[in-house]
């Protein structure tokens, strides 16, 4: 490399002085000696060096756990055999052999049927139910099926709803070719929030939802301290990105929050006499979320 630049400074060198004076010529050597010696040499030494350093690993590595975090450890938890199976830590609320886990909201026995196959279906006009048991902040797996044979369009036509806290709806509704407003159809939070897209199935299909739900917080004076936020996902498809909930689920007028305990039942609608065919629920299970 030395040789190949003196070279071609000479050679630089020759085709400079063709065209200059003497002293001039000499001049410029100097110059180019001085700039030779203080920039261009240095340069292609520290770039040698550099080159030829190797890394040490056990620095490298002790720099490393400066960031490493070892503690609380999370705990174990198996997953189901599928995506929909219960993992071990979740409170199975139905499994199709029985409806031990829920009431008629308010108490008394559920007016809902469990068939031969395990398929619990809503009677129209007994009331909706909802669990024994109180939630807070949760994740929630719950499959549903708007009944095969169609009848009643729009809001009649296979609607219920899932209420979280038995406040926050989640709307469920045969939204398969049934034009309706849209921050009602299905995957909406009623009211509140239109889903990001439209993934539902032909009626008679079973569906699924899968919901991460944070509960809301309030003052010890009942102000309203973290709004309540969902994530919902209808299929496996996204169509609530953690979405702020705006207060409890009504029809008429706009939501608003009302001091609550911090775990209340899920309750799962009964939609009434509206025409519509009932809708049908299996595989549904719940894991509280300590937040």
């Amino acid at each position: 490399m030395k040789y190949c630049f003196s070279k071609f400074l000479l050679s630089s060198l020759k085709l400079y002085g063709r065209n200059t004076r003497f002293y001039c010529f000499f001049n410029d050597i100097r110059i180019m000696k001085r700039l030779l010696v203080f920039t261009i040499i240095p340069a292609l030494v520290a770039t040698n060096c550099v080159a030829q350093q190797k890394p040490n690993m056990d620095s490298l590595v002790k720099a490393s756990k400066k960031t490493e975090v070892w503690e609380p450890v999370p705990t174990v938890v198996t997953p189901g055999k599928l995506s929909s199976d219960a993992p071990s830590d979740a409170i199975v609320l139905f499994n199709g052999k029985g409806t031990d886990a829920f009431q008629k909201k308010g108490g008394g026995p559920i007016g809902w049927k469990m068939d031969a196959q395990g398929i619990l279906n809503v009677v129209k006009g007994s009331g909706d139910i909802e669990t024994k048991a109180s939630f807070g902040s949760c994740q929630l797996h719950i499959e549903w099926r708007s009944p095969a044979a169609i009848a009643g369009a729009g809001q009649s036509r296979g609607n219920s709803g899932i209420f979280l806290m038995g406040k926050y709806e989640l709307q469920v509704l045969d939204s398969y070719n049934n034009p309706t407003y849209s921050n009602g159809q299905a995957g909406s939070i009623y009211k509140q929030h239109i889903p990001l897209v439209n993934a539902s199935r032909k009626p008679g299909e079973w569906q699924s939802y899968d919901i991460v739900f944070n509960a809301p917080v309030f003052f010890s004076d009942g102000k309203l301290q973290q709004p309540a936020t969902i994530t919902v996902f209808h299929n496996g498809v996204l169509v609530q990105n953690n979405v702020t909930i705006q207060g409890g689920t009504e029809w008429i007028g706009p939501a608003s929050y009302k001091q609550h305990p911090d775990k209340a039942p899920l309750v799962i609608q009964d939609h009434g006499m509206d025409g519509g065919n009932p809708v049908s629920f299996r595989n549904i299970w719940i894991r509280p979320l300590s937040l």
